[in-house]
C-alpha cells in the first residue's frame, strides 16, 4: 500500500462511474463549491517550474482535503538550476517527508519548462536520466509517484514516443483537450510504454467556482 496512490485506490470505489476532478495552480479558498458541483478530487501544485515550493499549493491542498475532496499534488521540476535531490528536499520540508493522508500521488509534470535555466535540453538521454533522478528521490521517502505528460511533450523531451519507457509501471496522467471525459482516445496517443492511463485532463483553462482550473477524469 505504501507505493500505491491513495487517490487511485479510493477512486476505485467509483469504478463504474465517471469520476471528475480538477487541478489548479492559483490560490483559492472555496473548495466546498467544487464538492457542490460534483467534483471528487483535486490536484494542486506542489513545486513550481522555476525551482521553488508552492506554498499556496499546500494551502490549497489542505483546504481541498478539509472540504472532503481526495487530493494529489503535481511537481514541475527544474532541470539545470538545482539538483533533483535539492528540489525534492525543498518539497519535503513543506509537504512532508513521507506519504501521508494529506496527499496520495506526486505527479511529476513532464512538459516544456519556460523558466530561465530550468528547461529540458536537446540531450535526450540526460533528460531521461534527470526524470529518473526526480522519481527516485520522491520514491525514496515512500511516496507514490506518477507521471503527467502528453505524447507530443514526451517525444519533444526524450526524442521519440517510445523513448524513456522504463516509467511505464507508474500511473499516467495525460492531457487531451477533446472535452470528453473518457479514455477512448488513448490508443491513438500512446507513448512511453504505457498501455493504460490513470487520469485524463480533458479540458484546459476552464473557470469553475471563480477560479481557473483544468478538468480531469478518472474511471
Amino acid at each position: 500500500m505504501k507505493m500505491t496512490s491513495l487517490l487511485i485506490v479510493a477512486l476505485q470505489i467509483y469504478s463504474s462511474l465517471a469520476v471528475l476532478g480538477f487541478d489548479l495552480s492559483a490560490k483559492h479558498d472555496d473548495f466546498q463549491c467544487f464538492v457542490k458541483n460534483g467534483y471528487q478530487f483535486a490536484i494542486t501544485r506542489a513545486y513550481r517550474s522555476f525551482g521553488a515550493v508552492d506554498l499556496d499549493g499546500y494551502q490549497n491542498l489542505e483546504k481541498a482535503k478539509a472540504a472532503g475532496l481526495l487530493g494529489d499534488v503535481y511537481f514541475f521540476p527544474c532541470k539545470g538550476k538545482k539538483t533533483a535531490k535539492a528540489q525534492v528536499q525543498e518539497f519535503a520540508q513543506v509537504f512532508g517527508n513521507q506519504q501521508s493522508q494529506v496527499y496520495g500521488t506526486v505527479w511529476v509534470d513532464v512538459e516544456s519548462n519556460p523558466s530561465t535555466d530550468c528547461g529540458w535540453t536537446t540531450d535526450y538521454a540526460s533528460n531521461c536520466n534527470f526524470l529518473q533522478e526526480i522519481v527516485n528521490e520522491l520514491k525514496g521517502s515512500s511516496r507514490s509517484v506518477g507521471i503527467y505528460a502528453s505524447q507530443y511533450q514526451w517525444t519533444s523531451i526524450f526524442g521519440s514516443a517510445s523513448a524513456c519507457s522504463h516509467f511505464a509501471s507508474l500511473p499516467l496522467w495525460y492531457p487531451h483537450y477533446d472535452q470528453t471525459p473518457t479514455f477512448d482516445d488513448f490508443p491513438k496517443y500512446k507513448f512511453g510504454g504505457w498501455t493504460t492511463p490513470s487520469i485524463k485532463q480533458y479540458s484546459g483553462s476552464s473557470t469553475v467556482c471563480g477560479v481557473g482550473v483544468d478538468l480531469n477524469y478518472y474511471k
